[in-house]
């Protein structure tokens, strides 16, 4: 047992209720007052720091909750304007014209079962191939073609036939377009 380990023991039977209240203060929901407790708790206790008593321990648990509170805010919102501008980037790489075939392809995949249509999604919209595929789902390669197959079929009864220079754009998750 590392000797940081009585200790922490001790402040989550002792101090852990009082803390985990602390941290629902900041957050206003108890899952993420939870995950604020246990962020806070790694990094004080993760650090190599000894804590000579319960009291010092937990001192510095909750000088930590604020931070970590912070710094889960400030990552959610770098995260959320990182995925507002990809989503802006992608509305721009599609012009207008391609945007109602975009649709059309979006609404047919929603008439696919729904593993037919996870390995439609996973073939080509991630550019996995069929073993990857199949490892990904846990199904044999020749389940992952048959429904690959199938999928095809139903998307080209819903579409209609798309001759070769008829390109049908599928946005991918680069926001280019591919086939």
């Amino acid at each position: 047992m590392a000797r940081w380990e009585p200790i922490l023991d001790e402040v989550m039977r002792e101090r852990g209720s009082g803390l985990l209240a602390y941290a629902r203060l900041l957050t206003g929901n108890d899952a993420e007052a939870e995950d604020v407790l246990q962020d806070a708790l790694v990094r004080s206790f993760s650090r190599g720091r000894t804590f000579t008593h319960v009291n010092a321990a937990e001192a510095y648990v909750r000088r930590a909750i604020p931070s970590v509170f912070i710094d889960r805010l400030r990552h959610r919102r770098t995260r959320d304007t990182a995925l507002e501008r990809q989503a802006y980037e992608q509305d721009e790489a599609i012009s207008m014209g391609d945007r109602d075939a975009v649709l059309d392809v979006r609404a047919a995949l929603a008439t696919l079962p729904p593993r037919e249509r996870a390995c439609t999604v996973l073939r080509f919209y991630d550019d996995l191939t069929v073993p990857q595929i199949a490892a990904q789902l846990g199904l044999a390669e020749g389940t992952v073609k048959r429904y690959l197959a199938d999928a095809s079929a139903r998307l080209a009864s819903v579409l209609g036939d798309v001759e070769d220079n008829d390109r049908i754009p599928v946005v991918t998750h680069s926001g280019k377009e591919g086939r």
